[in-house]
């Protein structure tokens, strides 16, 4: 571009000097013009002389003029050599820097992410090349996935571009808040370097109450009520055990429900968290839980006196709840090894791959192969139930002995390892060490609370109690 403007420069200059040649000529044919028809002045010298010296003197004064438009044109050797120069020196390395700094313009667009719309996509439609989009993709997924942007989410973009030619230079900064009060910022450094960032506000911890009247369902009275759609999963869960939710709800009975909320600066809620506290009011009959956590880190409701919820097993502990029982509990002629033999658990026929659930809240006690069940989990429920998984294709991930699991969590897939026919899920029921018929028993789970234990939940119950009368005293205050 440099060169170029040297080059247009020069062009100007020597059409400057053909204008004040053509100029000169003029001014020499009006000055004879002027002498001929002058007759009072008698010429000194000879006419011929004359032309001769006033051509040699406009002459003299072009090529001083010459000389002089000359010293001041640039040579184009003289151009190149600037250019080379110029092209060393480190700020103009690239095509980004060669727009001085001057002539770049920031600006932000704010972008509203709309249906198809991906985060590579939006950058690209605004100018961004390619690569330079790549290279903010892989800084920012350090601290946020950009594929998981979701329609009618705002991404600000900002950016420097030269004016000029309404072109893109780079972009400087950008910054998305998919949840109120958490943004994820990717910006380039000083050294034109991406960094990603997380800008966190200081949430409020909270406790939400709402109480109502069932009308119709439990969950289309909650929802009714302003209750989100998570809470209200985790109150039927809770009492999922104990209530048959088709056949004991009544018009009229009651539900009440605390759970946890965090809060931005604004009020905005970011994040629902557990049902510290339910209630449900069938009739007369009331079934208050609380939530207790010990220093073992195990989570249960538990009425006011620290007496667990008592939860049945899933008999049928699986994705396919339409299974037929193949086999059930007791004698039977083994059809592989042709001879009568006890079978210790009932049998489900299943697809290959069928997911297989937990029965119940409990610890995982084994995960291995043993000889004829091929691929085996029992899982301990508390001191007098534990639950047995055989014929298993694989285990779920993390699944291994230790790991505590909670009912209805997925634990392995239906297989056909060990002595088996087919695919199906052999499951087992074992009454202090003993394997009962599933079909016939409902065993109920879950550890009443004692000792240091119950005197920390009493703790519990009691700063709920004291928030309940603190409450009460405002509203009669009002």
């Amino acid at each position: 571009m440099d060169f170029k403007r040297a080059k247009s420069k020069a062009k100007k200059i020597r059409r400057q000097r053909t204008l004040l040649m053509v100029y000169g000529v003029a001014v020499t044919i009006a000055l004879f013009v002027s002498l001929y028809h002058n007759n009072n002045v008698k010429a000194s010298v000879d006419s011929e002389n004359f032309v001769d010296e006033a051509a040699e003197d406009i002459a003299l004064v072009d090529d001083s003029l010459v000389l002089e438009e000359n010293l001041k044109q640039p040579k184009e050797s003289d151009i190149i050599q600037e250019i080379a120069v110029e092209n060393e020196a480190p700020e103009i390395r690239n095509a980004e820097d060669m727009v001085t700094m001057p002539t770049k313009a920031l600006s932000e667009d704010l972008i509203i992410v709309a249906q198809g719309d991906n985060f590579m996509g939006i950058l690209t439609k605004l100018g961004v090349d390619y690569g330079q989009a790549n290279t903010i993709y892989n800084a920012y997924k350090k601290v946020y996935d950009a594929r998981k942007i979701k329609v009618g989410q705002e991404i600000l973009i900002s950016s420097l571009s030269d004016p000029r030619y309404q072109d893109m230079v780079s972009v400087t900064k950008i910054v998305t808040e998919p949840v109120s009060g958490t943004r994820y910022i990717v910006e380039k450094n000083s050294d034109g370097k991406y960094e990603a960032r997380v800008e966190q506000d200081d949430l409020k911890n909270d406790v939400k109450k709402v109480a109502g009247v069932i009308n119709g369902t439990v969950m289309g009275s909650m929802k009714n009520a302003g209750v989100p759609q998570s809470v209200v999963g985790n109150f039927i869960n809770i009492f999922s055990f104990s209530v048959d939710f088709r056949r004991d709800i009544k018009a009229g009975d009651k539900f009440e429900v605390r759970y946890e909320r965090k809060l931005s600066p604004n009020g905005d809620v970011v994040k629902t968290g557990d049902i510290i506290y339910a209630a449900l009011t069938l009739g007369k009959r009331q079934m208050a839980l609380y939530r207790f956590k010990d220093d073992s880190g195990t989570v249960d409701y538990y009425d006011e006196k620290g007496l667990a919820l008592k939860k049945t097993l899933d008999l049928k502990p699986m994705e396919f709840k339409k299974a037929r029982i193949s086999s059930k509990f007791g004698r039977r002629f083994h059809p592989i090894l042709k001879q009568y033999r006890m079978h210790s658990g009932v049998d489900y026929a299943a697809p290959m791959n069928t997911k297989v659930y937990a029965s119940g809240d409990g610890v995982v006690t084994s995960a291995k192969w043993v000889g004829g069940y091929g691929n085996y989990i029992t899982i301990r429920h508390n001191s007098e139930y534990s639950t047995g998984y055989g014929h298993l294709k694989s285990y779920a991930k993390g699944i291994r002995p230790g790991v505590r699991v909670k009912q209805g969590q997925l634990i392995a897939y239906v297989g056909s390892t060990g002595r088996s026919t087919g695919p199906h899920l052999h499951f087992e029921i074992i009454k202090n060490g003993q394997r009962v018929d599933p079909l016939k028993i409902k065993a109920a789970t879950g550890e009443n609370l004692t000792g240091a234990k119950l005197k920390a939940f009493q703790k519990v119950v009691a700063e709920i109690k004291a928030g309940d009368a603190k409450e009460q005293k405002v509203a009669e205050a009002r």
